[in-house]
């Protein structure tokens, strides 16, 4: 009888310990672990995909190129961000220095990256006229604001 007995409690404990560790691996909590991410979640010990990332740029010029604009017959400006309009301002508008992203008279953009924490994307500024002044590629970084100079040269005119 003693036999059945301990026989009855080996069983019971080597049951009883299959079904603790196998609740343990389900137990974990998962969600974004990347402290970058826009959904980073504290308390998540697996990463299942799901981080998602935000950045930000703001584009701006100094005095030299807002006296060049004006000189060229440049009375306002538009930024076009990946074929959209994100913003405008007059050329006699002009930073002394970079102004942080989201500065009251700035053109900020922030992008929604998904789940990539950098993207590129294009950059086109004109005038009134339709001139473009400057064009090119912009990469958009998580968790960042690219403080972007339009920067002036004789050879923009």
């Amino acid at each position: 009888m003693k036999k059945v007995i301990l026989l009855f409690i080996c069983l019971f404990l080597m049951v009883g310990l299959s079904v603790t560790n196998s609740c343990k691996k389900d137990n974990k909590i998962k969600g974004c672990t990347d402290i970058d991410s826009k959904s980073y979640d504290a308390t998540a010990q697996e990463d299942d995909g799901s981080c998602l990332y935000d950045g930000a740029v703001v584009f701006w010029y100094d005095q030299a190129a807002s006296d060049g604009l004006i000189a060229d017959g440049a009375i306002s400006l538009t930024v076009y961000f990946n074929g959209e309009v994100v913003g405008s301002s007059a050329t006699s508008v002009y930073w002394t220095a970079a102004p942080v992203c989201g500065d009251n008279g700035s053109i900020t953009v922030t992008e929604d990256l998904g789940k990539v924490k950098t993207h590129a994307y294009s950059l086109s500024v004109k005038d009134q006229t339709g001139h473009e002044y400057w064009n090119g590629t912009v990469n958009v970084d998580a968790n960042t604001c690219l403080q972007s100079q339009l920067l002036w040269s004789a050879s923009k005119k």
